[in-house]
């Protein structure tokens, strides 16, 4: 038997039933979106770039991820349609930022967590 799992059943059902109704009116789909969105390498390059920066035209960030702008543009894009990031066109050039400060603390706070976790074998 596994270490990591309970030896018997023991429910705390008033901790079950506060969390379900908290979890009730949550949407964790959504949530979930934005963890998958972060979870390619080059996406979360570009969100921790973009934490560090203010903002930073689609040639810069593929410069910083070593990547064609093409492939940047298409991540990029991707960060913008679920909300994780903004953009705005001056003249020939398109600049991207990330949407708000809650999104440039969830990049910093996995980027710092990292640094504090042992690697996983």
């Amino acid at each position: 038997m596994s270490k990591d799992v309970c030896e018997t059943t023991c429910i705390d059902e008033e901790k079950v039933i506060r969390v379900q109704n908290n979890l009730s009116e949550q949407n964790p789909l959504e949530v979930a979106k934005i963890f998958k969105a972060l979870s390619d390498d080059t996406r979360i390059k570009i969100a921790y770039a973009l934490s560090l920066e203010e903002k930073l035209c689609v040639c810069d960030v593929a410069n910083i991820v070593g990547s064609t702008t093409a492939t940047a543009s298409h991540h990029l894009r991707l960060l913008k349609n679920l909300g994780l990031a903004n953009y705005r066109k001056e003249g020939k050039l398109v600049y991207y930022s990330l949407d708000d400060e809650h999104v440039k603390q969830l990049i910093l706070l996995a980027f710092a967590h990292h640094k504090e976790v042992p690697e996983v074998g």
